[in-house]
């Protein structure tokens, strides 16, 4: 059975020195990012794992100026591009754009997919507190629509003023805990999901398909309740908010090797919409890797998720 993972990232030297400067705190982790040749393919290998699609490590460029910000994309595009070109079995890629201006990332990721070889875009969040469903942002959902590749919506951590009130109090360490990983990020981008479907993106772009990780960011658990509540009347959706879930939306397991939630995201959207991912090198990919092999379903579902629904997504 071929695997393809999908939430798998990789940084450089220059990423490091700006944005992503916190990762220097983490030295195992900052040189696992960096490494993109020999030694990640055999911890591929050793977990079981065929291809890596790669995107750049959180918080990405979005929250940089725009002069930085297409910098850093154009330099981090073109040190994957050699990755995923010396390896092509192996890896593959996701473009970072600069999303804070528009018209420069509708240049970078035509540039990256018709030139280079991308796969898609990975956006990481809000772009200093300004959220996609803005028509600011248009332009961008237009080109991913005409080239016909998913964005895949990563979190990132919360606008200040949020974290500020909504995740502060505790300790240092509690606080940045619990406004990443421990339940900012998830929360933060399933409200931004919805801010998508109900700012109407989706009906503006009915072809544009999204990819979000750790089995649906919250959201399946709360389908039920969002299509009782904010129903076509209310919201003057052409659908249902469940519809955009089930039909512009794609999900990924990213770390979230946990059984209920995974049986949840089957139950509301099917094996056709669920694709492997292991998050990597934030979570193991062998542990991954077993996750995927006792999932309690079908084989031909297993093949869906591990990668037939990727390969037809991203035209692997």
């Amino acid at each position: 059975m071929r695997t393809i993972t999908l939430e798998e990232h990789f940084a450089t030297p220059l990423f490091i020195s700006g944005p992503g400067q916190d990762i220097s705190r983490q030295p195992e982790i900052a040189e696992k990012l960096l490494e993109l040749g020999e030694k990640r393919i055999a911890e591929m290998d050793s977990a079981g794992i065929d291809l890596q699609v790669l995107s750049i490590n959180a918080p990405g460029v979005e929250q940089s100026n725009a002069a930085d910000a297409v910098i850093l994309a154009k330099e981090s595009n073109d040190r994957l591009a050699l990755a995923f070109t010396t390896y092509p079995d192996r890896f593959a890629g996701l473009a970072s754009i600069p999303v804070v201006n528009p018209r420069a990332a509708v240049f970078e990721l035509e540039r990256a997919v018709g030139s280079l070889g991308f796969k898609g875009a990975v956006i990481n969040g809000h772009v200093n507190g300004r959220y996609l469903d803005d028509s600011y942002f248009r332009p961008i959902f237009e080109a991913a629509e005409k080239s016909g590749v998913p964005v895949y919506l990563h979190p990132t951590k919360p606008p200040e003023a949020v974290s500020k009130t909504y995740y502060s109090g505790f300790s240092a360490q509690v606080d940045d805990l619990f406004s990443r990983a421990g339940y900012g990020w998830h929360i933060e981008t399933g409200v931004h999901v919805l801010r998508l479907i109900l700012g109407g993106v989706f009906d503006r772009y009915p072809e544009l398909q999204l990819i979000i990780g750790h089995l649906g960011e919250s959201l399946p658990y709360m389908r039920e309740r969002m299509d009782k509540v904010l129903t076509p009347e209310q919201t003057g959706l052409k659908q249902k908010v469940s519809y955009y879930l089930k039909n512009n939306l794609y999900y990924t397991i990213s770390g979230f090797n946990y059984t209920a939630p995974f049986a949840l995201l089957m139950s509301e959207v099917g094996p056709e919409r669920i694709m492997f991912s292991a998050d990597y090198p934030y979570a193991p990919m062998d542990a991954a890797r077993k996750f995927l092999d006792n999932l309690p379903v079908s084989d031909a579902d297993r093949h869906l998720i591990a990668h037939g629904n990727a390969e037809k997504l991203l035209q692997l």
